[in-house]
Parts: structure tokens; sequence; C-alpha cells
């Protein structure tokens, strides 16, 4: 989590969502952590929130249907804000593993395994 935040961090403090209102990156904190327990790892090949639960959490605007003429504009306004949070969320989590797989290919070294032991 400290690698993911030091990206965030890498930006400066704000960020504009999509319709291009500055916001403090404090309040994407929630959607980092959803990202990251909800994404599939590639060690394990299953999230956090599966490995430590047995499931991944879903909220309420999950369940939001996108088309209904009763969805109040604010309930509309808040999953778009939270769809965008939890997407821009992933891509930095997905930047953050790449770059930190680029810097350990780079400096690690496969051990020699040819046998030296003479006998």
């Amino acid at each position: 989590m400290k690698d993911i935040l030091s990206r965030f961090c890498e930006y400066g403090m704000e960020y504009k969502d999509h319709e291009g209102y500055t916001h403090d990156l404090s309040s994407l904190l929630p959607a980092v952590q959803l990202a990251y327990n909800t994404s599939q790892h590639s060690t394990t090949g299953k999230s956090p929130s599966l490995e430590e639960k047995g499931w991944n959490p879903l909220l309420p605007v999950d369940h939001l249907k996108k088309n209904l003429l009763t969805i109040h504009p604010m309930a509309k306004d808040f999953h778009d804000t939270w769809k965008n949070r939890c997407d821009t969320s992933s891509k930095c989590i997905s930047e953050s593993n790449r770059y930190f797989k680029q810097r350990w290919d780079k400096s690690h070294m496969e051990p020699d395994v040819t046998a030296t032991h003479q006998g």
C-alpha cells in the first residue's frame, strides 16, 4: 500500500474528476483500498479479499441499474465518480506493479544452480 500511495504523491495532492472539478487525493484512498483488495494478484491468482474472506465486497453502486428513469441525479453522479475513482486507482496500481517489476528484473540476478559439488 505504501508503494501505491507514493505513486499517487508523485503527481501532487490534487486531481481532476470526470467533470473537471479539482479534488484532494485523500478522497481516493477508499477507492484505492477497494481496488487493491479486489484486484487479482499475480502470485496467488486471487484477490486479497477473496483469500482473506472468501468473497469480494460489492457496494450499493454496483447494483445500480444504469438506465432507470427513477435514479436520482446525485446517486448517478456518485456512481460515476466512484467508478472513475476505482478505475483510476486500478490503473495506478497496475502502473506501480509494472514499475516495481521492471525495477526488480533489472537488479535481480538468477542464482547459478550448476552443480559444483565434487564427490
